[in-house]
């Protein structure tokens, strides 16, 4: 019988043996020294067992032997250590050219040695990724969704041969394993899309092609919701499912910025992973200081296993961007100490200040070179709810993984796709964000000239919000560059700070509460997204139309100094 590897079986040409060729390895355990190109000794053993049933697979990989015990892809120009071609298997992930399945370890079990430090490991080194099947959350890999399992992968691959013309017992692939009726071809109810045309785009309603009922109906729906809206952290979330893993000492740790977007707090509290917050410098607009990752990266190692560094950029609720040595630097960071970096950038479009200006981590990383763009795991974010868009209502986002592991992409997909579908005008949304009217379309001089007057809207309310608080005694506000709050800093006297402890009340919730009996006017305290100790804040959003924010500003202001001498 074949040896087995993650469950998979196997048929192997393993050049180094003195036997000779071979088709197929023999059921004795293989045991061979060989060297690869940055010096490390590899030792490969596998023990005989049962090779699983089932079709093989029609492409062969490429096994890679790295640093540490595991297995990963092999990198352009590294010799086969073992060239396998994967039978069906609940693991199997058959990779074109010189890749590599990366199954979870059974009977196979790897061995190395390095002479250099792994975290130095370069150029055409081979390293183990922080994100693999085998440090994976073990929960996400329990999960199974036969409905959009293997076979509806497959029946994928089987329309893409097709459409390219190759021969095939059969002319087009059936779908029939899910409940999608309009996909197998049932007509939608007219009534229904009419109503949804006219909610999505209400001037529509003037129309004489939909019938009064309709319309009706659509403004009823419109009265409802808040601004005519109807409505993408469901993928960050899906990531940090699958970085949690171990118990203890050993517990996920992710490191993520104070203040912070209060999603990642409450997905890592649900998940049971271990919150290491790192402070941005309020002093320096909120810049975001390395040496500040390594006190929280060396704090953490002592109760918890570090595995992932979140960045949020433009910053929420803080409004501060990034600048590309600052990117350069975390990426360096997050490669030295084997971090899986995570980029919140939905507000990417948002940026206001001259001289700032947006660099994406994936670009910034692809133009760092070998051996970052190579092998520095990345997970990136974006979302059709921010930005000159502001369609929160269609719920629309993505998640762009770099470097990941093939194998635990799979798992993400399986674990996604458990979730269903994001709705469809969402979906389409999406793609009209990514790929926008071109310069030679009808449609690209009214799109152009609406997306350039709502952010420069934008940045002149981000004007407004730092000049007024700037002036306002007591309080101080960093320059907004970018996203679409403020986030000041407000003095509060010691007996504020008193009368809110007697009320079993964060100071600043307590100034926020009586902001809004006495004004109207809601904000969001600052306790709520993490702040240094002893200071207070409160995020604001500068979204209101523009005469609007700033009679807010103003009554704000006038409330904090009778506030202040109320309490003095």
């Amino acid at each position: 019988m074949a040896p087995v590897l993650g469950g998979v079986g196997l048929t192997c040409s393993p050049s180094w043996l003195s036997t000779g060729p071979s088709t197929q390895c023999p059921s004795w355990s293989i045991s061979a020294w060989k060297g690869v190109p940055t010096g490390l000794l590899v030792k490969f053993s596998v023990g005989g067992g049962a090779a699983a049933q089932g079709p093989p697979a029609t492409r062969a990989a490429t096994w890679a032997l790295l640093p540490g015990g595991g297995q990963g892809l092999a990198l352009p120009g590294a010799r086969p250590i073992l060239t396998c071609a994967p039978a069906w298997g609940p693991e199997v992930q058959a990779c074109t050219g010189e890749a590599v399945v990366a199954a979870e370890q059974r009977s196979a079990r790897v061995m190395a040695s390095s002479t250099v430090d792994q975290s130095q490991v370069a150029g055409n080194g081979l390293r183990e990724k922080v994100l693999t099947l085998n440090s994976m959350n073990p929960r996400v890999r329990k999960v199974e969704y036969a409905v959009r399992g293997p076979i509806v992968q497959r029946a994928l691959e089987l329309e893409q041969e097709l459409r390219q013309g190759v021969k095939k017992p059969f002319t087009e692939v059936i779908r029939a394993n899910i409940g999608d009726a309009q996909a197998m071809g049932q007509r939608p109810i007219t009534f229904l899309r009419q109503v949804l045309a006219l909610c999505v785009n209400p001037d529509l309603l003037n129309s004489p092609n939909f019938p009064d009922d309709a319309k009706r109906r659509a403004e009823r729906i419109l009265q409802a919701c808040g601004g005519h809206s109807l409505g993408a952290s469901d993928a960050i979330v899906t990531v940090l499912k699958l970085l949690v893993a171990g118990e203890g000492h050993t517990r996920t740790g992710v490191l993520i910025p104070i203040p912070q977007y209060p999603l990642y707090s409450a997905t890592l509290a649900e998940l049971g992973a271990v919150q290491v917050d790192y402070y941005l410098e309020e002093e320096r607009a909120w810049a975001l200081d390395v040496a500040e990752l390594h006190r929280a990266l060396c704090q953490a190692r002592d109760h918890c296993r570090p595995r992932a560094l979140c960045v949020i950029n433009p910053g929420n609720p803080t409004g501060q961007v990034q600048t590309r040595e600052c990117i350069e630097a975390v990426i360096r960071f997050a490669f030295q100490e084997r971090l899986f970096l995570l980029a919140d950038e939905v507000y990417q479009d948002n940026v206001y200040a001259a001289g700032s200006q947006f660099h994406s981590f994936k670009k910034v990383l692809m133009e760092m070179g070998p051996p970052y763009a190579m092998q520095q795991e990345l997970a990136s974010f974006h979302s059709t709810s921010k930005g000159y868009m502001g369609e929160c209502g269609f719920r629309g986002g993505y998640v762009e993984v770099v470097n990941m592991d093939p194998a635990v992409q799979q798992q993400m997909l399986k674990l996604m796709s458990v979730r269903l579908c994001p709705p469809v005008p969402g979906q389409a949304l999406l793609d009209l964000v990514v790929s926008p009217p071109a310069p030679t379309d009808p449609s690209f001089m009214q799109f152009q000239a609406e997306r350039q007057a709502v952010l420069a809207e934008l940045a002149a309310k981000a004007r407004l919000t730092e000049q007024v608080f700037s002036e306002a005694p007591g309080i101080s506000c960093n320059p907004v560059q970018g996203a679409m709050y403020s986030f000041p800093r407000v003095q509060l006297p010691p007996r504020a700070v008193q009368r809110a402890q007697e009320l079993g009340l964060a100071p600043d919730m307590f100034f926020c509460l009586c902001l809004l009996e006495e004004t109207g006017i809601c904000v969001v305290p600052g306790s709520g997204f993490g702040q240094r100790e002893g200071t207070y804040h409160f995020r604001m959003t500068i979204l209101p139309p523009l005469e609007k924010l700033r009679l807010l500003l103003e009554k704000l202001t006038r409330f904090h100094a009778k506030f202040t001498l109320e309490y003095s």
